[in-house]
C-alpha cells in the first residue's frame, strides 16, 4: 500500500483552495531562490511533512549537484545527506513519483546508506518536469503518524505540474542574465534590433556593421541561404548617411534573362515589345538610397557589364535609350554561391567581383551561433501568435532545447517555419505550452527518432546525427564528458541531443533502435 486514507471534506477543500491561492503567487516571482523558498514551504505545510527538500538543475544531469537546493525542517547542524539520494535519484531516472511508507523497508531503497543510517519511514518524491526532469520535490516523514496519503501525491503532483513551468521560466531568465552579452557595445552604436542574438558571433557582425555602415562603400554579404543576408543589408541601409532614402531590393535569381536588365536600369518607351511607355528601374527607384542586389552570381554576363559600368563611372543607360542617367546609390550584394570559383570558371567576371567586393561580411549560420536558436525561437514564437491570432504561447524548455539541438539545414528561415506550425499545433491541442512533439511531430517524436519514416534530408540528417551520438555514448560506456569529447562539442549541447534524440546513458551498448 503507497498511500494513506485520503483527506477529505472542509480540510481537504480548504487546502486545496490555499494551494491554488499560492500557486497564483508564485507566478509573480522573479528570481529563483525566493521561489524555492516559498514553494518549498507551502509544500510542506500541506503535506504536514517534518522535512522536505527543493532542488532545480539548469542541465539535465542525474548524477550531477543540483544547481539550486533548498531545505526545510533541518537543524542547524544538519546536511542534506539526512535526505535519502537513492529515491531522488529513481525520481530523476525514470520522471516518476516514488511514494513509499516506509524507506528502510522498502526492497527499492533499503540497502541505501542514508537510508539505513537515519532508518528512513515515509517518503514522497516527485519530479518537476518531465523530459528533461528540472528539479525534485522531496518530503520525508509526516507530523501525523503513517505514510503520505493519495491526496498529499495528488496535491504534490499538481503543484510540480504548474510548477515547472514556472521552473523554466525562471531558470531561462537566469541563464540569460547571468551570460556576457558581447552584442551590447555595438547595440548601443547601431539600430540593429532585428537581428536577434547574444553570441560571440553575433557580436563580430554586428562590429562590422558598425565600421562599414556609415561609409559610402560596396558591400557583399555571404552566408547560407535563409540566414538572414537580406536582414543585414536592410541594418547596414538603416544605419547609414542614406536611411532617408529608399532602400530598393532586386533578386537577380527571380527573373529571366532578357528581362533583367529592364529591371534594373529601366526601358525606354518601345525598347521591346514589353516596354510600353517605358519603365523606371530599380537604379532609379533607389535613388538618394541603397540599391541592395540579392543572388548576384545568378546575374547573366551582359547585366554583369552594365552594372560594372554603372559602379566605374556612376552612370547609366535604360535600356533602348542613348542619353546616359546619373546613378546616386549605394549598392549592396548577397550571395550564397562561391563567387571565387565563378570567377576561375568564368561565369562572373573578375572585375565586377573586386568592385562589388570592396568589404566582404559574412552572415555565420545558426550551426555557428547555437546559443541564440533558443532567443529567436521566442521571437518566432511570439510573431507567429500575433500573425496567426493565436493567444500568447510559451515555448517550454524540452522544446527550446530540441530546437538549440536541431540541425537547421533551412537556418533562420526553416526555424521560423517550424515554430509557426508549431505554435499551430499546440493551439489545436489546447495546449499550455509548445512542447517538443509540437515542433518535430512525426510519429510524436522528432525527426531522426525511432519510429520516424519521414524520408527528407533534413530527418535523414537527425537519423545519423542520434546514431553517432549513440555510438559516442556506446563507446564511453555513458559517460557524458568523454562522449562530448569524442564529438567534439560542448557537454551542454551533448545533453540537449540526448534529451532531443530521446537517448538515456543507459542505452550504451543496446545497438541501433528501431529497424
Amino acid at each position: 500500500m503507497e498511500g494513506g486514507p485520503a483527506v477529505h471534506g472542509a480540510d481537504g477543500l480548504r487546502k486545496e483552495r490555499d494551494l491554488y491561492r499560492r500557486l497564483l503567487e508564485l507566478g509573480t516571482y522573479r528570481e529563483v531562490q525566493p521561489f524555492l523558498e516559498e514553494a518549498l514551504a507551502l509544500l510542506v505545510d500541506l503535506a504536514g511533512a517534518r522535512r522536505g527538500s527543493l532542488e532545480l538543475r539548469e542541465r539535465p544531469e542525474p548524477d550531477g549537484e543540483p544547481s539550486f537546493f533548498i531545505a526545510r525542517g533541518l537543524d542547524p547542524g544538519d546536511s542534506s545527506l539526512l535526505f535519502s539520494r537513492s529515491v531522488v535519484a529513481e525520481a530523476i531516472a525514470t520522471g516518476e513519483t516514488i511514494v513509499t511508507a516506509s524507506a528502510r523497508v522498502d526492497p527499492r531503497f533499503e540497502h541505501a546508506g542514508s537510508v539505513r543510517s537515519h532508518a528512513l519511514e515515509a517518503v514522497l518524491c516527485v519530479p518537476i518536469g518531465r523530459n528533461p526532469v528540472l528539479g525534485i520535490l522531496y518530503l520525508q516523514d509526516r507530523l501525523e503518524p503513517g505514510p503520505f496519503t493519495s491526496d498529499d501525491r495528488a496535491r504534490t503532483e499538481m503543484f510540480a505540474n504548474h510548477a515547472a513551468v514556472l521552473a523554466e521560466r525562471l531558470l531561462l531568465r537566469l541563464r540569460r542574465s547571468a551570460a556576457a552579452d558581447p552584442t551590447q557595445e555595438y547595440r548601443r552604436m547601431l539600430k540593429a534590433d532585428s537581428i536577434i542574438g547574444v553570441s560571440g558571433a553575433v557580436a563580430d557582425l554586428l562590429k562590422q556593421v558598425a565600421l562599414v555602415a556609415p561609409r559610402n562603400i560596396s558591400v557583399l554579404i555571404t552566408g547560407p541561404s535563409g540566414s538572414g543576408k537580406t536582414q543585414l543589408a536592410r541594418v547596414i541601409h538603416d544605419n547609414s548617411p542614406r536611411v532617408a532614402g529608399p532602400f530598393v531590393e532586386l533578386n537577380c535569381g527571380a527573373l529571366p534573362a532578357d528581362l533583367i536588365e529592364n529591371e534594373l536600369f529601366g526601358s525606354v518607351p518601345g525598347a521591346h515589345s514589353a516596354a510600353g511607355r517605358g519603365t523606371l528601374g530599380k537604379v532609379a527607384a533607389a535613388e538618394g538610397g541603397t540599391l541592395f542586389l540579392d543572388e548576384i552570381g545568378d546575374l547573366p554576363a551582359r547585366a554583369q557589364a552594365s552594372l560594372l559600368q554603372m559602379l566605374q563611372s556612376k552612370v547609366y543607360f535604360p535600356l533602348g535609350g542613348t542619353a546616359s542617367r546619373t546613378a546616386n546609390v549605394r549598392v549592396l550584394t548577397a550571395t550564397n554561391a562561391d563567387l571565387e570559383t565563378a570567377v576561375a570558371e568564368r561565369r562572373f567576371r573578375e572585375d565586377l567581383y573586386y568592385r562589388l567586393n570592396v568589404f566582404p561580411i559574412r552572415v555565420p549560420g545558426l550551426q555557428e551561433r547555437r546559443a541564440d536558436i533558443p532567443l529567436l525561437a521566442e521571437h518566432f514564437c511570439r510573431v507567429a501568435c500575433e500573425t496567426n491570432d493565436l493567444p500568447r504561447l510559451e515555448l517550454s524548455l524540452s522544446a527550446l532545447q530540441a530546437a538549440e539541438a536541431a540541425d537547421w539545414s533551412g537556418e533562420i528561415r526553416e526555424l521560423a517555419n517550424t515554430i509557426q506550425a508549431g505554435a499551430v499545433r499546440a493551439f489545436g491541442e489546447r495546449a499550455p505550452l509548445i512542447e517538443r512533439q509540437h515542433l518535430f511531430p512525426t510519429d510524436g517524436t522528432p525527426s531522426g527518432a525511432p519510429g520516424s519514416d519521414d524520408v527528407s534530408f533534413h530527418a535523414a540528417t537527425r537519423r545519423f546525427q542520434r546514431e553517432l551520438v549513440r555510438r559516442a555514448l556506446d563507446q564511453t560506456g555513458g559517460n557524458v564528458a568523454a562522449t562530448a569529447r569524442l564529438l567534439q562539442i560542448t557537454r551542454a549541447h551533448t545533453y540537449n541531443l540526448l534529451a532531443t534524440f530521446g537517448l538515456r546513458r543507459g542505452d550504451a551498448g543496446a545497438g541501433p533502435a528501431g529497424p
